[in-house]
């Protein structure tokens, strides 16, 4: 049979599909943008017949069917190695678990045999005439995933882009064991629009760029932020290396500030791992040349990171405490995300020429009652899960200034965080910092 042949063979309704699903299995879905949303649903609706299903995922882009037909997890455990602000609702109300890990590692776990596999389910672009479907807008550790299960289904999405891929871009009908033709639309992440705090935080970093550097952007308001200055600036020469493509490297594309013409590595080929975005960045992507994706393992592993010389990595964190120990998924013992790739890039900035990792949040935070809350602590006593250690403590970002905080001893790191600190909070922090003989005598502010 040729491949067309083969994809009729095995297309099937969703339906039908997930028959292929029995009691006690371990479920994989795509996770970001090759969410296969017509499959889960068709899953959820298997729900009063199934039992003890194990579902793993990451950054859920709207309500999970299987766990809203299933409000008591009588059927689905569903469990994240990242999360979204939907899966925070799901994990605040104890329906969702947290897999701790670092995004370079993640395709290791199926390598390994820690993540068992029996069913795969993930959205991909329309087989082309060769047999192979694209895996778009995902890359992350989709081929391990597919190499350890051991049923896989596609759900085929029109709407996918087809991107190109360094490796691990696509996967070939012979080793698909189902196909499922959807309507569904791709997930969309909507930028979020920067605050008056975002703005100032970026305007403190925006120095410390220059032509001809490789940057990593997050996603969220300040990198959006930050991606305006540049869009607007006499920057140019960017290059594009970053686990996350959002709209705010659309805008720096589009502004003609992102070349990768000054890339040590891959020159030309701006480079991500997974992209969550905007319709028009999706179709930007489809079958762009300029750009690749990427597996997680070679994206984030440091030493990529490291052969890229003046590379800037700027990310998000919750808070830092004096010591320059850094949270950026927990609020006390409560999962905001997940330390995602934030160590792989600060550890790969460090060690590339010339390169530099920012950390940004905002000073403080005001709760209901009108309270004002420093973000910068004296310690960590909460339970607070410690995303980015001491030791490697990079550029500590407020709306206050930046503390460079690599090489310095525990009085000087106090002393720099505290400068950085809102100012009502600044004369309980040095008392703190007294407390913990971690403030010298001769300290000015």
């Amino acid at each position: 049979m040729d491949n067309y042949q083969i994809y009729e063979a095995k297309r099937c309704s969703a339906a039908e599909a997930v028959r292929l699903i029995k009691d006690g299995d371990w479920v994989d879905y795509g996770m970001s943008c090759a969410y296969p949303t017509a499959l889960d649903k068709a899953l959820a609706r298997r729900c009063d017949e199934l039992r003890d299903i194990k579902v793993r995922n990451a950054i859920s882009c709207h309500p999970v069917a299987i766990l809203e037909a299933d409000p008591e997890n009588r059927t689905f455990t569903y469990n994240l190695w990242h999360c979204s602000g939907i899966d925070r609702k799901y994990l605040d109300a104890g329906r969702a678990y947290h897999e701790p890990m670092l995004f370079r590692h993640c395709g290791s776990y199926y390598r390994r045999g820690f993540a068992p596999v029996d069913v795969a389910m993930i959205s991909v672009a329309p087989m082309d005439k060769y047999g192979n479907f694209s895996f778009g807008l995902t890359n992350g550790c989709m081929q391990e995933m597919l190499d350890a299960a051991k049923k896989i289904i596609v759900e085929v999405n029109p709407k996918m882009p087809v991107v190109f891929g360094l490796a691990n871009d696509h996967i070939h009908i012979s080793k698909v064991d189902a196909v499922v033709e959807s309507d569904e639309d791709v997930v969309l992440a909507p930028n979020r629009e920067p605050s008056d705090v975002d703005r100032k935080i970026a305007a403190l970093i925006f120095p410390y760029l220059h032509d001809g550097l490789t940057l990593q952007l997050g996603i969220g308001g300040m990198p959006n932020a930050l991606g305006s200055l540049i869009a607007a600036s006499d920057l140019k020469d960017l290059g594009m290396h970053t686990e996350l493509m959002s709209d705010g490297y659309l805008d720096l594309y589009q502004a003609g500030k992102m070349t990768n013409d000054k890339k040590p590595v891959l020159r030309g080929k701006g480079v991500f791992s997974i992209c969550m975005g905007s319709t028009a960045l999706y179709e930007f992507l489809d079958h762009n040349l300029d750009i690749l994706s990427a597996p997680m393992y070679y994206v984030n592993d440091p030493h990529t990171i490291a052969a890229l010389d003046d590379f800037v990595s700027i990310n998000s964190c919750i808070a830092v405490d004096l010591y320059g120990q850094v949270c950026s998924e927990s609020a006390g013992t409560r999962q905001i995300s997940g330390t995602g790739g934030q160590l792989d890039f600060v550890t790969g900035a460090y060690e590339a020429a010339r390169g530099k990792a920012f950390l940004a949040m905002p000073s403080s935070r005001v709760d209901k009652k009108g309270v004002r809350h420093s973000n910068i602590l004296p310690k960590f006593t909460a339970g607070d899960i410690i995303t980015t250690p001491r030791t490697q403590a990079p550029y500590m970002v407020t709306e206050y200034g930046v503390a460079n905080l690599s090489g310095l001893a525990t009085w000087q790191r106090a002393e720099a965080l505290i400068s950085i600190a809102h100012p009502d909070c600044r004369e309980e922090l040095i008392k703190a910092a007294e407390q913990q003989h971690i403030w010298r005598r001769s300290n000015k502010l």
